[in-house]
């Protein structure tokens, strides 16, 4: 067998464990490097175990909502050890799902920090590896604002391995991880402040969805303070204190600074050979997934595009089918559904309503329904669900479908399989709800909210 491979690829995360065992079974010989964790960020400190973090941080209020409906239930304790060691379980058991499923078609596991040294050789350690193709799928990382005492905060990767579950928590950001973590940590008990610089949160998101989910969430207990910055972070006793940009001081026993994420790209050896990059980090690729290098590609969070685990599996697949296969797969990114795990959670696929007004002037409709969601007409909670729809006039096309409330993602998975279908408000009207459900309230709006 020769010596050279055919594919190394630099980072075992969703992306390149996709592409490397989907190249390996047309015959490929394969390695891929990784000096961390099998399954990347996604699996090991990002949405597998932030959700199972979500779950927990729920029952608390199932519980209180019980009495609504005749159960006398109550939270006798938490134990954060024993969460912490049952995710523990569990992300061990999906490691070794990964290592399996690289085994079995013929990847080489090479477990070290890889640095490409030549167009053509990467290095771990003392091996110098030959290759006809490079790619690297090294995703991002937390990144952490200058300022003093940033040492003293956690990232979103250390909120996983904390020792001790603190009673006071201060969660600097306004990003879907700020907002994530912040319920997390008011569900499971603690008091928590959200601390944001800019005047919304959730940049990127439909404002009208931004500001409905502001006043959901501080329903919850979380405190939501905008316009607001912390400047520096000292340790004072057994505490710490988060100095603002207004002046005061916050107390706390323990800050998470949810500030962002950026391009793993520091110590790839990218300057060796020339590969260019933004001011941010990541990599500049063109539709192919091909670098400026001949023989060097990149793909997932490091090159900037979506930052989620289904766009770097499907950038996976097109780049096999591109090099090993027929060449036919391309990827879109224009309805891309995500989902936002705040508590209550958002889904959305397709453009915002701003983003609609700026493409189609004057050929806008929009739809909301705003309600209170039958299960808390005997909990006794006020929380409230929005749903919205954006149809272009025109053609009676849905160009966007945002919701507020319980189960958001599941329901914005199926209205995204419609929407990359083509459908129109006519389908949707035409088609016959679920009753009761929260879902036919997208089946069931008729009047126009607003025009644009």
């Amino acid at each position: 067998m020769s010596d050279i491979y055919d594919l190394i690829v630099i980072g075992a995360g969703s992306g390149g464990v996709r592409a490397s065992r989907m190249a390996a079974a047309t015959g490929a010989k394969v390695a891929v490097v990784e000096d961390m964790f099998l399954g990347g960020t996604c699996v090991n400190v990002g949405c597998v175990p932030k959700k199972l973090f979500v779950y927990a941080s729920q029952v608390r209020g199932h519980i209180e909502e019980a009495a609504g409906f005749g159960i006398d239930a109550r939270q006798n304790s938490f134990s954060w050890n024993t969460l912490k060691e049952n995710k523990d379980k569990e992300i061990n058991r999906l490691n070794g799902i990964y290592e399996t499923l690289l085994e079995a078609p013929g990847v080489e596991i090479v477990r070290g920090k890889g640095v490409i040294v030549a167009p053509d050789t990467v290095q771990v350690g003392e091996r110098k590896l030959a290759t006809r193709r490079i790619l690297i799928a090294t995703g991002g990382w937390p990144f952490k604002p200058d300022i003093p005492g940033a040492d003293l905060a956690m990232d979103s990767n250390d909120v996983f391995a904390m020792k001790d579950y603190p009673g006071r928590v201060v969660v600097v950001g306004g990003g879907y991880i700020a907002i994530e973590f912040a319920g997390i940590f008011n569900g499971l008990g603690s008091d928590t402040q959200l601390l944001y610089r800019g005047d919304r949160i959730l940049r990127g998101f439909d404002d009208e969805i931004r500001d409905y989910v502001t006043q959901e969430v501080i329903k919850t207990g979380v405190n939501i303070r905008t316009n607001t910055d912390v400047e520096r972070i000292e340790h004072s006793g057994s505490e710490y204190l988060c100095h603002l940009n207004d002046g005061s001081t916050l107390a706390c026993d323990a800050v998470l600074m949810a500030t962002g994420r950026k391009a793993k790209t520091e110590g790839l050896g990218l300057e060796n050979v020339g590969v260019e990059t933004r001011q941010d980090g990541s990599i500049v690729v063109d539709g192919s997934f091909a670098t400026n290098i001949d023989g060097i590609y990149a793909l997932g969070d490091v090159i900037g595009t979506p930052a989620l685990t289904p766009v770097a599996l499907e950038q996976g697949m097109v780049f096999v089918d591109q090099q090993f296969g027929e060449g036919k797969r391309s990827i879109d990114y224009d309805l891309i559904p995500t989902a936002v795990f705040c508590q209550p959670n958002i889904g959305t696929v397709g453009i915002t309503e701003e983003e609609a007004c700026e493409c189609y002037p004057g050929d806008i409709d929009v739809y909301t329904s705003e309600f209170r969601p039958l299960k808390h007409t005997m909990t006794g909670s006020d929380e409230r669900t929005l749903m919205k729809l954006i149809v272009r006039r025109s053609d009676d096309r849905v160009v966007g479908a945002h919701m507020v409330g319980e189960d958001a993602g599941e329901i914005i998975q199926g209205i995204a399989v419609a929407m990359q279908a083509g459908a129109t408000k006519h389908h949707f009207d035409a088609t016959i709800g679920i009753h009761p459900t929260g879902a036919e309230e997208f089946v069931t709006m008729r009047s126009v909210v607003r025009e644009h």
